[in-house]
């Protein structure tokens, strides 16, 4: 065999070498089977997608759909509903939903004074209510043995950020000041919430934590929450012109103003947007979990790493082969273990 052959055979064997050192391109994480099956028994395949064009279709379609969801939790009869009217910061009143049950009420160690939960509910900033959630609330209430108390906080665009935030605020004031007639140890309260409420919930932390509230938050509880409105233009996973995107955009607008929104030299603020923030230490430990299909994994991580960074326990979850909201599918496997997960956190106050 020639020289020049040996050579040739050489050159051909390096490029073999090299395309086998190449990354393989990323595959697609595959939808839980269960998941799966749940999605095609609840939304027809041929179901034609209500209109995005404003809030107010939005939340129609929106809420339609979340009160349908919710209408297959049992309901829990044990379980007390009181509701409190608080003033705002600017005087605006809101209420305050306390659930309860007689598991709440059991005498804790000798001490009548017990763990709380300060809830705040999803619906993009933009829509939904406490009593659209009130039978998921409950049965956690029935499991955990902790009363929880939902906030009816403003939503936008009418009250953009901050009203919501200190909406939240006054709340968590409130239900410490009162601590002890509501039977609640002020040193044990929890903030949590789901979607843009765990956004909420983790804003409402830095404000307490800027604030220098007192005694200071026992754990966030933050279930696949909305954090970061750069996500809608900075996020190379992000289809401009997938709906869900779309509905993200439609939001983020609504919330911290359309000139701002996904803005990452804009004037927005950390509380609104709490992945914005340039420091998160001093936060109370952390409960986070979020869907490995779900539009916010990647801003969910970020936070998570960066909590862990500045010093703050905590404990993440990444749910493989599921979306965002995947825990209205009750039976399968998944919702379970995140559901067992919320709990536990929710007993260990």
């Amino acid at each position: 065999m020639s020289l020049e052959n040996d050579s040739t055979i050489a050159a051909e064997q390096a490029k073999s070498n090299e395309a086998n050192k190449a990354p393989l391109p990323p595959v697609a994480p595959a939808l839980d089977p269960g998941y799966a099956q749940w999605v095609s028994s609840i939304f027809p395949a041929d179901a034609t997608p209500p209109p995005l064009g404003t809030i107010v279709e939005m939340r129609e379609s929106t809420e339609t759909m979340i009160r349908t969801l919710f209408a297959q939790f049992p309901p829990q009869p044990t379980v007390t509903q009181t509701s409190y009217t608080i003033t705002s910061s600017d005087g605006a009143p809101i209420d305050v939903i306390r659930f309860t049950s007689p598991q709440t009420q059991d005498s804790d160690q000798g001490s009548q004074n017990r763990p709380a939960v300060l809830h705040f509910h999803g619906g993009g900033h933009c829509g939904n209510s406490v009593s659209m959630f009130e039978r998921a609330i409950s049965e956690l209430v029935v499991l955990t043995g902790v009363q929880i108390f939902s906030v009816e906080y403003r939503l936008a665009p009418e009250h953009p950020a901050p009203a919501a935030l200190e909406d939240g605020y006054a709340a968590l004031t409130w239900l410490s000041s009162n601590a002890a007639s509501l039977g609640v140890d002020a040193s044990r309260i929890a903030i949590m919430g789901e979607s843009s409420g765990g956004g909420l919930a983790a804003g409402i932390a830095l404000l307490a934590r800027d604030r220098g509230f007192s005694p200071g938050l026992k754990k966030m509880v933050l279930v696949y929450p909305m954090l970061d409105d750069r996500s809608i233009t900075q996020n190379p996973a992000w289809d401009a012109d997938n709906r869900t995107v779309q509905f993200l955009t439609l939001c983020w607008e609504a919330y911290v103003g359309k000139e701002k929104a996904g803005d990452a030299a804009a004037d927005v603020s950390c509380y609104a947007a709490p992945g914005r923030a340039e420091s998160l230490k001093g936060l109370p430990g952390a409960y986070m979990e979020v869907g490995e299909l779900d539009e916010f994994k990647d801003e969910c991580q970020r936070f998570a790493e960066r909590l862990a960074g500045g010093g703050t326990n905590v404990e993440f979850h990444l749910w493989p082969g599921v979306p965002h909201g995947f825990d209205a599918a009750r039976e399968i496997g998944v919702t379970k273990r995140a559901i067992e997960g919320r709990v536990r956190v929710l007993r260990e106050l």
